[in-house]
C-alpha cells in the first residue's frame, strides 16, 4: 500500500463496514465491503447508493487570469460557464495525447473549482500558472458524497428545495441536514445522481442522515469498487486504468489521443489555442486503436484487465475491464480494439483469465441515449 497522505472524515464508517480502506491517490478509500459488490451496483441501478468519493483532488483557482488559465489548459471553452454552471473536460499534453480529465465547476465571476482525475492535470495546471495572477488551492477539507440513482432526487427533494430544477451539469449553494453543501447534478455512474460537497467536520454528519434517512427510498452505503462495474455498462473511462500507461504501445511514449478513446466531442467546436490543440488536430484520422464495447457469451465469468482479444489467429485488442451484470445478465467489457475490428459484431475470441467467444459492440450499453442522466423534473 502507498503512503496515505490524505485522509477520510469517514474512514471509521468506512471500516465498520468492512473495508481495509486501500489506498488512492493518497487517500484510504473504501474499495470493498462486507457486503457483496453486486447489491450495491443493483442499489444504485434501481433504487440509490452512496459513495465515498473524497479521494478525488479538488482544487480551487481562484484570481483574475484563473480563466485564462483553464482556457488553455482545457479542450472546453471555460468563458461559456457561468456560476453554478459546470463541464466535464480533457487536458492534454504539448504532444496532443490524453493526461488527465475532471470536472470544472465555476462557483464564482474569477473562481472555479476543479475535481481532478487520477491524472497529471494539477501539475499541468500549477505549472502554467507562473506569471499569472491565480491562487491555488488544494482543499483535502472537502469531502465528495456521491448520491446515485433513480431514488436520490426524491429522497433530495424531502430535504432540500428546488433540487428538482437542478439541470445535468448545473451546481447549487444549499443546506442538508442543516450543513453548509454544494450539491452538484454530476456523478460516474450513468445514472440520475449527485454529488455532495462537504467539509469534513460535518461529512459524518451527512453520510449518517443520508443512510438513516435514506433507508426508506432503498439507500444504502456503496463500495469505490461499484464505479467498475457501472463504468463499464455507461462508458465512463477511469485513467490510467484504460490507457496506454497500462497497455504501452512498442517504442512509443504512453499517451493516447482524444479520438482513439472517443473523447473528441469534449473539445469545444472550433476551440483553437488549448495545450496540445495543433497536435490533437493533426492526430484526427491516426488512430493506432479505439476504445470500443465487448460483448461475451457462453460465460458470466467477466473477463479481467489484460485478457487478449483475438479475430481468428490475430490479436486485435486487450481489455480493460469487464463486467457481468446481475440485473440484465449480459457480460459486457470496455476494450482497446484494432481500428478495423472497432465494428459491431466483429467476431472475437477472449483469452485468459476466461476462454470465450465475444463480439465488438457499440457503447454505452446501458441508456445510450443518456435519458436517466439527464432527466428533468
Amino acid at each position: 500500500m502507498a503512503t496515505q497522505w490524505r485522509f477520510s472524515a469517514l474512514a471509521d464508517r468506512h471500516r465498520a463496514l468492512g473495508s481495509q480502506l486501500e489506498d488512492w491517490l493518497g487517500m484510504g478509500t473504501a474499495w470493498t465491503y462486507d457486503t457483496p459488490t453486486s447489491e450495491h451496483y443493483k442499489a444504485i441501478r434501481t433504487q440509490a447508493g452512496l459513495m465515498d468519493v473524497s479521494g478525488l483532488k479538488k482544487v480551487h483557482y481562484v484570481g483574475p487570469h484563473a480563466e485564462q488559465l483553464l482556457q488553455w489548459a482545457t479542450t472546453r471553452n471555460i468563458d461559456k460557464l457561468y456560476p453554478g454552471k459546470s463541464a466535464y473536460v480533457t487536458f492534454l499534453n504539448d504532444d496532443g495525447k490524453f493526461i488527465d480529465d475532471g470536472i470544472v465547476y465555476r462557483t464564482g465571476p474569477n473562481a472555479f473549482m476543479v475535481v481532478h482525475g487520477g491524472g497529471t492535470g494539477y501539475e499541468a495546471l500549477t505549472q502554467g500558472i507562473q506569471g499569472k495572477q491565480v491562487a491555488v488551492l488544494f482543499d483535502d477539507d472537502l469531502h465528495d458524497l456521491s448520491l446515485q440513482g433513480p431514488a436520490a432526487v426524491d429522497f433530495l427533494a424531502e430535504h432540500v428545495p428546488g433540487i428538482r430544477g437542478l439541470n445535468y451539469f448545473h451546481h447549487m449553494q444549499t443546506q442538508l441536514f442543516g450543513k453548509p453543501v454544494m450539491i452538484s447534478r454530476t456523478g460516474y455512474t450513468g445514472e440520475r445522481g449527485y454529488e455532495i460537497f462537504v467539509k469534513a467536520a460535518d461529512a459524518p454528519t451527512v453520510w449518517d442522515s443520508i443512510l438513516e434517512k435514506g433507508a426508506a427510498h432503498g439507500i444504502i452505503a456503496c463500495s469505490f469498487t461499484t464505479l467498475d462495474w457501472l463504468r463499464v455498462e455507461s462508458y465512463l473511462l477511469f485513467y490510467p486504468f484504460d490507457n496506454s500507461q497500462y497497455y504501452p504501445f512498442a517504442n512509443e511514449k504512453a499517451g493516447d489521443t482524444l479520438w482513439e478513446l472517443g473523447l473528441d466531442f469534449t473539445v469545444s467546436p472550433g476551440k483553437q489555442g488549448f495545450r496540445g490543440a495543433e497536435e490533437h488536430y493533426r492526430l484526427k484520422g491516426r488512430e493506432r486503436f479505439r476504445i470500443y464495447g465487448i460483448e461475451i457469451t457462453g460465460t458470466d465469468q467477466p473477463a479481467a484487465a489484460g485478457d487478449t482479444l483475438w479475430n481468428g489467429d490475430t490479436q486485435v485488442g486487450i481489455i480493460t475491464g469487464g463486467m457481468h451484470s446481475p440485473l440484465t445478465g449480459r457480460n459486457l467489457a470496455i476494450a482497446r480494439l484494432d481500428v478495423a475490428a472497432a465494428v459491431p459484431g466483429t467476431p472475437l475470441r477472449v483469452s485468459g483469465s476466461l476462454e470465450a467467444t465475444a463480439t465488438a459492440q457499440p457503447m454505452p450499453f446501458d441508456d445510450p441515449d443518456k435519458k436517466k442522466r439527464t432527466a428533468k423534473g
